[in-house]
């Protein structure tokens, strides 16, 4: 009615056009109607990208592709439609992509844990005598919102796998699946379906050492591992601010009485406490350790002691500043040298833990005929655990093919 009193008024149609936002010949074809326009719903037109919109769904889904590598994957496959086609769909797509809502995933006890790295690019740590950057392990446990830090000085896969340890260590187990991105240390060439990517081999052995399955998640999806990066961002806010350390280990102490703190508070997603969630999350028990090297050799150094796995244990005194072969099954530490077994002791899976037999330092003098007490053996966090009886060929095998 308005523009047909527009009409009336003497407006020409380009003029009630430009009003109304309309095609000039839509504004002649409503002044001259009658009556009000009725419309009609029509079903979709057909259109050359009908057969491939499926597959250009899963490729969005995989990756934020901008319409022209689509239009090329496209063309690889016969698609003879132009790129305007394409432009308008996959713009279509991405709206629809991010407007989706994200559903939180919670998993079940014991099932899934994440890990991520995190850089902190504007501190650094003095490791060796030299300033050294700074990075952090984080891993989450999926059920209970267990969480656990270490600092590290590189992301190399045996520090990946090092810190694995010692987050199984403080769990007390390992779940069945643990989810990473793409990080190099895990796997070395990713497709679009995991089963055909390329795992970086170390780590596929420390893996199936263990049982745990490595699951990728989806390229720039990040939401997929939502707990562990929440907690990133949960370290750098809180953690990190005003923080001062004297060393690595100064660190990574404090870092542990983090974890003991916020794993002691009521979670704000779960409204639990996650050290009370722990007990259900029913993991796999640590049985045994895995060695990154066939046979790891140790420097004994001056206090009888050689360091693995983030723990001390001792050996007989007339072997300091000797080189000596390390190796661990069946929960027990065995030191070789030269092919002989010079000491065993149950493996500890606790953290800095001192672990000394007595009759080690019997041997240690001071000017010739004086003897004199070790102070190492006062303290109270020295266990000695007793070894039972085990058949020690096994290790004497290693040793030897370790030599060959």
């Amino acid at each position: 009615m308005d523009i047909r009193n527009d009409r009336q008024k003497g407006l020409n149609y380009t003029e009630i056009g430009k009003k109304y936002h309309l095609d000039p010949r839509t504004a002649k074809r409503y002044a001259l109607s009658e009556t009000k326009p009725a419309y009609q719903l029509s079903g979709p037109k057909p259109s050359i990208l009908d057969p491939y919109k499926h597959q250009i769904d899963q490729w969005l889904e995989e990756a934020p592709y901008s319409a022209v590598k689509i239009l090329e994957k496209l063309q690889e496959q016969g698609f003879q439609g132009k790129y305007t086609i394409v432009r308008e769909y996959v713009r279509q797509k991405k709206g629809d992509l991010d407007e989706k809502a994200t559903v939180r995933f919670e998993t079940m006890p014991g099932l899934q844990g994440q890990v991520d790295w995190a850089f902190f690019e504007d501190h650094l740590v003095r490791d060796g005598g030299q300033l050294r950057k700074l990075y952090c392990f984080l891993m989450v446990l999926g059920f209970s919102r267990m969480r656990y830090i270490e600092f590290v000085t590189d992301m190399s896969t045996g520090t990946l796998i090092r810190c694995h340890q010692n987050a199984f260590r403080y769990f007390g187990g390992y779940p069945e699946e643990i989810l990473y991105d793409n990080m190099k240390q895990v796997v070395v060439k990713r497709l679009l379906k995991q089963e055909d990517s390329e795992m970086n081999r170390q780590f596929e052995d420390f893996a199936g050492f263990y049982g745990f399955k490595p699951v990728l998640c989806r390229p720039y999806r990040g939401q997929t591992k939502g707990k562990v990066e929440r907690t990133v961002q949960y370290v750098r806010k809180d953690f990190m601010v005003g923080i001062r350390y004297t060393s690595l280990d100064d660190l990574n102490g404090q870092a542990i009485s983090w974890c003991n703190k916020v794993n002691g508070k009521i979670h704000a997603t779960t409204g639990k406490i996650p050290f009370a969630q722990l007990k259900k999350e029913r993991l796999s028990p640590v049985k045994r350790e895995y060695i990154l090297d066939r046979i790891n050799l140790r420097r004994v150094q001056k206090d009888c002691l050689i360091s693995f796995a983030g723990n001390q244990y001792s050996v007989p005194a007339e072997y300091v500043g000797k080189d000596v072969a390390v190796v661990a099954l069946d929960n027990t530490l065995a030191v070789h040298y030269n092919g002989k077994q010079i000491a065993t002791h149950k493996l500890s899976y606790q953290s800095r833990d001192m672990v000394v037999n007595p009759g080690h330092y019997r041997r240690l003098t001071v000017k010739h005929q004086f003897e004199t007490e070790n102070t190492l053996l006062r303290g109270d966090n020295i266990v000695d655990f007793p070894i039972r009886h085990i058949d020690l060929s096994v290790y004497d095998a290693a040793t030897e093919v370790g030599h060959e």
